[in-house]
């Protein structure tokens, strides 16, 4: 059996190898075509963002799921791809029943009549990586049954073999190299692999739910994230409590004749999306990075469901004030004060200059000096700011592109489901307490008490280490390491005024006393003495005057 595996995987390498240059050839990516045909590729360049897109969908659904997360990364590729891509949809023919049946009877192990009594073969949604049923259990509770692909983990492996040789390709060129196509391709690839396990996607989604069930800014009754049935769950086969509704942009919320009801129920909603995700990612660092309309339901009772928990972001509590800080900055259109948080975020690289960085946010953000909060669009300003730190060499973590991403997502959401959103009212509040926050932590007690323990520690260990300063000093053992830079031609200067200062003065004195030796002269051996000192005078006089006038510093 074995053998058959290597052989079928030997055939089956190249031949996926011709279809995807076939693919590339057919759609026109001409620097591809040059590379895979051993040519000189010349300057890298990529596809116009409508031929990506078609290599992609044509490539197959691995190579949409790698598009899809692709556009979770505005910190590498510029808006109008993020765009195109984020418009990809998983949605492929669905896998026949009877292969999904022999599938969900492996993972359930147990005969199917006594788990459940009804499930609908007609998936509900079929995506690239799995396809959802509708299902009842025995014991009448309705639920969402996510069913990988059959054999879509070998073909996911399959393709992430030939990504990776692809990846290597690129990273001989330069911009391979700028932008470590390796390490990115490893990173996606881990991606992929991760979205197979639906464990995985089942503790996101337990996770998410403990962490807004309980919450200061908004009324968490009104906020639902599916239950996980773990009895059922495994690596292919994810079962979750069934939420009735619709996709929050389709759904009918008018109440009243006049619309009055309704523009206030919207209004509500909205507040609560924006209030608990600004929670997800300034509070809890524990984020749904993929809030796009299909996963944003509007339930039957009139609460929001949120779904899909497979792309979930992170972020540290350094990362957390640094980003609250960069909201804050980017709403006072303060250049200098992004300059110096995006480098706090930015990794370990090449160095940066603080000065180009300062100008670049200077003229992006001068466009919005005349437009009041409202007018402007922040998810524009958040792809804007990721431009200008990758026209800047900037190297930010990976989450950034996440965080861009929810929330330039959550605000297009927001803007289409109420298009009178006024952001700004939404974010004061919610600022305000993330301030506070910030500065005395969810229980000013505690951390008046950790303060005060700081103080009393500083206030014991001070005067010790003010003795040891001052014996140091007393004992001339205390040693100054001070590391100026550019003094190097300064020192020189110095030090070459000095030394023709001091031959000045050698030569005067010798002038000197050559006229003292000569005016009293009663013997021929001090006429020659006074008159050596006449030549040596003049001798040295003239090299100093020779060398001040080479060193072109006459004036």
């Amino acid at each position: 059996m074995f053998t058959i595996t290597q052989n079928t995987s030997r055939t089956q390498k190249p031949s996926r190898q011709r279809e995807i240059i076939e693919v590339v050839f057919r759609n026109g990516w001409d620097y591809m075509r040059r590379l895979l045909t051993v040519g000189k590729p010349g300057e890298p360049q990529l596809p116009t963002p409508e031929v990506l897109r078609n290599v992609l969908v044509e490539l197959g659904p691995v190579y949409i799921k790698l598009g899809q997360l692709l556009s979770t990364r505005p910190d590498l590729l510029p808006p109008e791809y993020i765009e195109a891509l984020s418009a990809l949809q998983g949605n492929v023919p669905s896998v026949p029943w009877s292969e999904v049946e022999v599938l969900i009877r492996r993972q359930v192990q147990k005969p199917l009549e006594e788990v459940f009594t009804h499930i609908e073969q007609e998936p509900v949604a079929a995506a690239s990586i799995a396809q959802t049923h509708k299902a009842i259990l025995s014991d009448g509770q309705e639920v969402a049954m996510k069913v990988q692909r059959p054999g879509i983990d070998k073909i996911v492996e399959q393709d992430i073999s030939l990504i990776k040789g692809l990846a290597e390709l690129v990273a001989r060129t330069d911009f391979g190299q700028n932008y470590d196509v390796v390490a990115l391709a490893e990173e996606f690839t881990n991606a992929l692999r991760a979205e197979l396990d639906f464990t995985k996607e089942a503790s996101n989604t337990d996770q998410l739910r403990r962490n807004l069930s309980a919450s200061r800014w908004f009324d968490s009754k009104q906020l639902v994230v599916p239950a996980i049935y773990w009895d059922l769950t495994t690596e292919k086969l994810l079962v979750m409590e069934w939420l009735p509704g619709k996709p929050i942009l389709e759904a009918d919320i008018s109440a009243s004749q006049n619309g009055a009801e309704s523009n206030q129920g919207r209004q509500e909603i909205t507040t609560l999306l924006f209030r608990a995700f600004f929670q997800q990612i300034y509070i809890d660092g524990f984020f749904h990075a993929d809030p796009h309309p299909g996963n944003l339901f509007y339930l039957q009772d009139g609460r929001v469901g949120l779904l899909d928990c497979g792309m979930i972001g992170r972020l540290d509590p350094r990362t957390q004030q640094i980003l609250t800080e960069m909201l804050l900055a980017t709403v006072e259109i303060d250049a200098q004060r992004c300059s110096e948080l995006t480098l706090e975020l930015a990794e370990s690289g090449q160095p940066v200059s603080l000065a180009r960085l300062e100008n670049d946010y200077d003229r992006m953000l001068r466009k919005y000096h005349n437009l009041s909060i409202s007018e402007i669009n922040f998810s524009q300003v958040f792809y804007e700011i990721l431009q200008v730190s990758r026209d800047n060499k900037v190297k930010l973590p990976s989450n950034m592109g996440l965080y861009a991403k929810s929330l330039a997502n959550l605000e297009g959401v927001a803007r289409g489901f109420n298009p009178e959103v006024n952001l700004l009212e939404e974010i004061k509040p919610l600022m305000s307490d993330l301030l506070r926050r910030q500065l005395l932590g969810e229980s000013p007690l505690n951390t008046f008490l950790r303060t005060a323990l700081d103080l009393k520690t500083l206030s014991l260990q001070s005067p010790r280490q003010l003795e040891q300063l001052l014996d140091r000093i007393t004992s001339e053992t205390l040693t100054w390491n001070l590391t100026l830079q550019e003094l190097g031609p300064l020192r020189r200067s110095v030090d070459d005024s000095a030394n023709r200062l001091s031959f000045s003065v050698v030569v005067g004195s010798l002038i000197i006393g050559a006229a003292i030796i000569s005016s009293n002269a009663q013997t021929t051996q001090l006429s020659w003495i006074s008159t050596f000192l006449f030549a040596a005078a003049s001798f040295i006089g003239l090299w100093l005057i020779i060398s001040i006038w080479r060193s072109g510093r006459l004036k």
